[in-house]
Parts: structure tokens; C-alpha cells; sequence
């Protein structure tokens, strides 16, 4: 049995059926009041799942069934009507009604957009021949396993987050078949340069290379080529370049989806613009996720949407007499989900004067920690190998910790820099053990 739904009436329609769209229906559940009646309506044609865990999907080390977050009779089991494999075409904001591409019409009292995102598409001749893929969905990662099962040469476009998962993915599950040889751009002069500085770049693009996969930074794409049949068949640099491609993945980012938004005049800017509720310029619709903007900002991190969601979550179960608190930013970290490789990261990837930098390098075990400091207080950091201290940096960031106390052992890792803080808590004359004695 589904929990007994507040008294309003109101039906609460989300449109999305991805991550963040899920996410909100079960933190609606988990709270004692919800919409009456709330329909969910994705335009895929599978449940929710963990877009994730693409990446392992593709190298092969998970089975497809693992990434689901429910089935469809959960959803009937909690009461919610779930709609698949229906995209909205239009939404009537004048009589709150919203029309898919099945025909089907809905009538909604509140309105949720989980729209997501699409990858971002270069400005490159040949990007729409054959064999030119994306990176976004269980199709996407279908489409590039079979193109891994039958060899050859793949290009990956992108040396960031998903371009390199999505090269690392191919290249795993081109093993022990016909093998695949892949190849990945970068633009920039090292891989993931928004997240890592220079030695940590090349401490990971050296183990990749390692691997097999042929890394090229400073690559400047000009154009795809097509073969006889109009097929891709290789990719060329601007310094003439040529590299085979019996498939390309194109991975440089994404682009919020505010097309619906857009028609249903709504305010749209990069995303549908929301307030600190993720109330858009229409009272009665909300954004939430990679399709939205707050104040400037768009977002590809589950951790900030995570957090969109609890407050929309407080909001539409709100009975209008208590205050909601508003979303507010706040810094993210940053992992890398490639088998074997460990990198954590938040803050600047490169000092600024007034940053004191602290730097610690194992080559024969492969670790790298870089931290910048502002008086006394944490900034940012940089890990590859041991990234066991990472959460507790950041925790100590977030909270504007000054770590002078244990400034010698910051490098060691965690414990060792935390037993000095209470040591130095201790021995503190305000200290309430000092006081005791």
C-alpha cells in the first residue's frame, strides 16, 4: 500500500523520467504528505534508471538489469501513474494541460520539468554521418557495444568526464573479440582540465596510454570523413591529422533541454530559469535538474541536483503554512568512474599568488595529492591514486576549517591530520576539557 496522499487534491505531473525526475518522486513518498495524485511521464521507453553506470554498462561489468531504480509496478504500487515512451509535445498554460506526442492530453494542477539534457554537438562537417554516436542512454551504450563487438577504429570526441568513460568503455569491451583501436581528443592541452592540474592530468593520461587507448591533447577537429558507401570513416585534425573511425562518440558535454519550456513561454535562458523554490516565471511549473538555470548556473552533477530535490520535495508537499528553505549553491567534488583509475578533485585547478600550495608525489606507488591553502583554510585539492583523504578535504573545506594545527600532516592523509586538530582542541584554554581541569 502507497502512503495515505494529503487532502489537496492537487494532481502533480513530472515530466521526465531520468534521474532526477525519480529522485523526486521518492522523496515525495518519503515524506507523511504528498500530491494526491501524481503522474510521471518519460520519453524513454524504460523505467528510470542509473544513467551513471553507462560507462560500466559498456566495458561490460555490469548486467543491463542493475542500473534500473524501479520497475514500472512499483510505481503502480505507490499509486503513481507512470507513462513511458511518450514525449510531451505542448503545454497550455492557460488551462494547465499538456498534450504528448501519443495524443494523450493531461490535465495538471502543479507541473514538474525532469527534462535532463542532450550532448553538446561541435560545429564539425560530417558530425551527422553514420556510425557518428552520442553517449547519453541505454540506445546510446546498445549502439556502441555492437560497434565494439565488430572492431576497428572508434574516435572519441572529448577529454573530459564522459569522453573518457565512454573510451575507456569501448576499449574494455573491444577486448577478447575483435579488439577495437580507440582514439580520443581533447581540445585542451591536458585531459579533464576543468578538474585537474597539470600533473595529475598526466599521471592519468599516462595510465591510459598504458592501457592502449591513443590520447591526443591540443587536437583541433576539422572535419569527419565519409567513406564510398557515406559511412564515417576517419577523422581529421587541423594539423592534418587522420585518424581511421569506423565509429565516433562525441562526449564534449551537454546541453540543457528547454525546448517545451521555450514553447510554453516560459523564461528560458541556457536552461529554464528558476528562484531558490525551482519555481519557473509561471507559479505553477517547476524545473529541476540539468534542464534548469539558477542564477546563472546549469548543472551535470547528481550532488547539486540531489539537493534541488529535496527543496522542490519540502516545497510541493509544503501545506502553505511553514517557511521552505531555498536552494543554495554550493562546491561539488569530482570522481572518476573508469575501472582501476582513482582521481577525486574539488576547487581551483591552479593557484592563485595568495594560495600556499602543498604537493606530495609516490611514483613507484602512483599517488598525487595537491592542496591549496588561504589562510590556513582549504581551497581546493587534487587527488589521484590514494584518494582516501579526499572526503574528508573536503568536509573540512566546506566547513572553512583553519587547519594550521595540522599543517604537517596534512599531506598524510586523514587521520593523521584530524588527530592533530583534537590534540590542538585539547589543548586549547577554551577548550571545555582545559575548563574541566
Amino acid at each position: 500500500m502507497h502512503p495515505t496522499p494529503s487532502t489537496t487534491g492537487e494532481h502533480l505531473v513530472i515530466v521526465g523520467n531520468g534521474m532526477a525526475g525519480h529522485r523526486l518522486v521518492e522523496a515525495l513518498l518519503a515524506r507523511p504528505q504528498r500530491p494526491a495524485r501524481i503522474t510521471v511521464i518519460g520519453a524513454e521507453a524504460a523505467p528510470a534508471y542509473n544513467r551513471i553506470l553507462l560507462s560500466p554498462l559498456l566495458a561490460g561489468e555490469m548486467e543491463r538489469e542493475a542500473l534500473t531504480l524501479r520497475n514500472a509496478d512499483w510505481y503502480a504500487e505507490q499509486g503513481i501513474e507512470l507513462v513511458l515512451g511518450e514525449r510531451v509535445e505542448t503545454i497550455d498554460r492557460a488551462a494547465r494541460r499538456l498534450t504528448t506526442d501519443a495524443g494523450r492530453t493531461l490535465a495538471y494542477d502543479r507541473l514538474v520539468l525532469a527534462t535532463g539534457s542532450q550532448p553538446a554537438r561541435p560545429p564539425v562537417p560530417g558530425l551527422d554521418l553514420p556510425g557518428v554516436h552520442v553517449f547519453r542512454d541505454l540506445d546510446d551504450a546498445d549502439a556502441l557495444a555492437r560497434a565494439a563487438e565488430r572492431g576497428g577504429s572508434a574516435v572519441v570526441i572529448g577529454g573530459g568526464l564522459l569522453g573518457l568513460e565512454a573510451a575507456e568503455g569501448l576499449r574494455k569491451q573491444g577486448q577478447g573479440k575483435r579488439g577495437m583501436a580507440v582514439s580520443l581528443l581533447q581540445r585542451d592541452d591536458r585531459l579533464m582540465n576543468r578538474q585537474l592540474d597539470v600533473t595529475a592530468a598526466r599521471l592519468l593520461e599516462n595510465e591510459l596510454r598504458g592501457r592502449g587507448l591513443d590520447i591526443h591533447t591540443d587536437a583541433e577537429l576539422e572535419c569527419l570523413e565519409a567513406d564510398e558507401g557515406g559511412h564515417v570513416c576517419a577523422a581529421r585534425l587541423a594539423d592534418g591529422t587522420r585518424l581511421a573511425a569506423d565509429c565516433v562518440v562525441v562526449a564534449i558535454g551537454i546541453v540543457p533541454n528547454t525546448e517545451l519550456g521555450r514553447r510554453a513561454g516560459l523564461e528560458v535562458n541556457r536552461g529554464v530559469i528558476v528562484d531558490e523554490w525551482l519555481t519557473t516565471s509561471d507559479p505553477a511549473i517547476h524545473a529541476l535538474g540539468e534542464c534548469c538555470e539558477h542564477r546563472g548556473a546549469t548543472y551535470g552533477l547528481v550532488e547539486p541536483i540531489w539537493r534541488q530535490v529535496e527543496v522542490l520535495a519540502e516545497r510541493l508537499c509544503a501545506t502553505g503554512t511553514e517557511k521552505v528553505a531555498g536552494y543554495v549553491e554550493a562546491p561539488t567534488a569530482t570522481k572518476l568512474k573508469v575501472s582501476g583509475v582513482a582521481l577525486y578533485a574539488f576547487g581551483p585547478t591552479e593557484p592563485e599568488p595568495d594560495h600556499e600550495v602543498l604537493s606530495y608525489r609516490d611514483p613507484q606507488q602512483g599517488d598525487y595529492r595537491r592542496l591549496l591553502l588561504r589562510d590556513g583554510r582549504l581551497e581546493g585539492a587534487v587527488l589521484y591514486g590514494d584518494t582516501a583523504a579526499g572526503p574528508w578535504y573536503f568536509e573540512q573545506a566546506l566547513a572553512g576549517r583553519d587547519l594550521g594545527a595540522c599543517r604537517p600532516a596534512l599531506l598524510l592523509g586523514a587521520a593523521d591530520a584530524q588527530a592533530l586538530l583534537d590534540d590542538a582542541a585539547t589543548d586549547s584554554p577554551t577548550s571545555p576539557v582545559k575548563e574541566a581541569a
